[in-house]
Parts: structure tokens; sequence; C-alpha cells
């Protein structure tokens, strides 16, 4: 063989990589439009009071069975978001993504939108930047206000 077949040998199997590759992403594309379809029909919005809030295997927290059942194979080797919160009367187990994780607070009431055991966002929670800004405005208006009462009671 001459190093010509070989580029040429070469060239083939990366193609064939290239396509297949290709092929499935355009599956995983299609598969995860159909699930996030699903999740913005189901989602209801809920709120939660936080009762802690960890990073963990799907085999570590107490999760029903059936749902680390069906759980794909992949998932159960890798570290999951998981909130404990309580909704109601019952003490529940709940999954979510990164970006909620962050933002969800333990030991407050987090009003959030929910699809079955997933986190979709959170609705009615202020960030700490609003919370100081908020404060921040009340004692602002409170110096105002005895300012005034002080002119007012002078006068």
């Amino acid at each position: 063989m001459s190093t010509g077949d070989i580029i040429i040998v070469i060239t083939i199997i990366v193609g064939i990589i290239l396509g297949g590759l290709y092929w499935l992403n355009k599956k995983a594309t299609k598969k995860m439009g159909d699930h996030q379809d699903m999740i913005e029909r189901a989602k209801q919005t809920t709120t939660i009071f936080v009762i802690d809030k960890k990073k963990a295997k799907i085999t570590e927290v107490n999760m029903p069975k059936m749902v680390t059942e069906q759980m794909p194979k992949i998932y159960k080797f890798l570290k999951l978001y998981f909130v404990q919160a309580k909704i109601g009367p019952q003490i529940l187990t709940l999954m979510c993504d990164k970006r909620v994780f962050n933002a969800i607070q333990v030991k407050k009431n987090v009003k959030v939108e929910l699809a079955g055991i997933y986190i979709v966002s959170v609705v009615g929670m202020k960030s700490e930047k609003e919370l100081k800004e908020i404060k921040k405005a009340k004692k602002e208006k409170e110096k105002e206000a005895k300012k005034e009462s002080k002119k007012n009671s002078s006068k």
C-alpha cells in the first residue's frame, strides 16, 4: 500500500465517523426537543420549603425505586443536583439542574415550577442583590421620614 491509499482509507474512516456523529446528534436533538415539550406541558407552579440541597449520585439519595430504575444507566454513575423540600405535608427529594440549584437557598420558601420531580425554574425568589437593594431603599426611606418628623416637631 502506498501513502496515497492509506490517506484515502483514513479519509473514508473519518467521513464514516463524522456521519455517524451527525446522525447521533440529530437523534439526540430530536429526543431533547420532545422531552422539553413534555416538561413544558407538565409544569406547575408550586411553593416549596427547601430543607436541604446536595450534589450526589442517584443511588445515594432517597429516591423511589421506580425512579432509579427508569433513569438512564449513565446517570447512575454521575453526580446530579438534588433538593430536599417540603411540599405541603410531604417531604420529597426533587431533581434540578445547576442553574436552579445555585439559585435556591436553604431554609427558605421558594416558588418554583415543577414537572413531576424535576424543578424547571425558580419563579418567586429574589436574589441576594435584589434583597440588598430593597433593604437599602427601606433604610433611606426611614432616614427621610425621621428627618421630616424632626423638622415638623421643631416647627
